[in-house]
């Protein structure tokens, strides 16, 4: 197990909660679903496992700048 630093949150086109972490070893961004749309039909997606932050990145319909705000 590393530690990780959370980057933010955002959801998927899908309706997925996925959340992006730095692994402070390796530099390495690591995207894990934290929890599934309910619309969903992707099998990569599943609850509690990482997926491809390069396959993600541009699937993200709220971005890291609106997720901030709304937590303000």
């Amino acid at each position: 197990m590393s530690v990780v630093r959370i980057l933010g949150f955002s959801t998927l086109s899908c309706g997925c909660v996925v959340g992006r972490y730095r692994d402070l070893a390796s530099t390495r961004e690591v995207v894990y679903v934290e929890e599934k749309g309910a619309g969903c039909e992707t099998k990569a997606h599943s609850r509690n496992h990482t997926i491809s932050a390069e396959r993600e990145r541009f699937d993200a319909v709220v971005s890291l700048t609106t997720l901030a705000a709304r937590a303000s």
